[in-house]
């Protein structure tokens, strides 16, 4: 299993610079991952997510790094894709792409945008296909519901092969993203369950695990794929590694921890202290 970070561009942690530091001194206490929030709107201050990853691509070396996640639905694919690319360069091939339509309606509506979920679905399958031909193909034609191109052609292409990995994020038990999610290379799971508004438990993760294993194609099925759990462990190393252990033996590759709710120092110490490795 490998342990990454859930980081928060708002409020306190709205600085690259910070960002930047707090992602070297996590890559120091031995983290996997930084990723950080994609925040538009919000009453507090925000930093971009594309300026923080760019500051924190320049001081790590190891760590793998990405938004987490980007509401692809309400973003102009192609510039993501560039943005993608740049940054999987600039950090030597590190960079995830996890994908969700959106936290807040809010995001789409005060922009004159649909804030329903379907159209902001819609929206993101055909921005992923997009995605993937701008990475794959020397020339990309599409002419989709919501999005067309001509003729497009996008360097540089990313580092990695065949293309950046993409991660979707689902809360269950809405099965759809999750089908989505069998498309490509991971399934991010929300740490709560939707209906009872309770952590996931470790029956909830085996049956996901099961649902998305169902879905995967059989051109799929020898493919890698990563099932990222995530949610909040104890600076107790012993009981941290009793709380992840038991998901990273049902299936899950990855721990993210989050940051939610907890001051910069707060989640510093957490950083600092390392992941509940065993």
């Amino acid at each position: 299993m490998r342990f990454g970070l859930d980081v928060p561009t708002t409020g306190a942690f709205a600085d690259a610079r910070k960002l930047a530091e707090l992602a070297a001194e996590a890559e120091a206490a031995g983290w996997d991952g930084f990723f950080v929030w994609d925040v538009l709107l919000s009453e507090t201050n925000v930093v971009d997510p594309w300026i923080a990853l760019t500051a924190i691509a320049l001081r790590t070396t190891r760590m793998q790094i990405g938004v987490l996640v980007a509401p692809l639905a309400r973003h102009r694919p192609w510039l993501v894709a560039r943005r993608l690319a740049n940054l999987d360069h600039l950090s030597q091939g590190r960079i995830v792409c996890a994908v969700g339509i959106g936290y807040q309606e809010r995001d789409f509506t005060a922009f004159s945008e649909s804030g329903e979920p379907i159209i902001r679905a819609k929206r993101l399958d055909e921005s992923l296909t997009i995605l993937d031909r701008l990475w794959r193909e020397d020339q990309v034609s599409f002419s989709g519901e919501y999005f067309t191109l001509n003729d497009v052609t996008l360097l540089p292409k990313p580092i990695q092969s065949p293309r950046i990995p993409i991660w979707v994020s689902g809360g269950w038990p809405n099965r759809a993203p999750f089908r989505r999610a069998a498309r490509w290379d991971g399934a991010c799971l929300q740490s709560h369950h939707r209906e009872r508004r309770e952590p996931l438990s470790l029956a909830d993760f085996r049956e996901i695990y099961d649902y998305v294993k169902s879905q995967r194609s059989q051109q799929l099925a020898g493919a890698p794929f990563e099932f990222i759990m995530s949610g909040e462990t104890s600076l107790d190393q012993q009981q941290g590694i009793e709380q992840v252990r038991p998901f990273a033996e049902a299936g899950a590759t990855w721990w993210v921890e989050e940051g939610l709710g907890f001051s910069f120092e707060e989640f510093r110490q957490r950083i600092l202290a390392g992941p509940p490795r065993w």
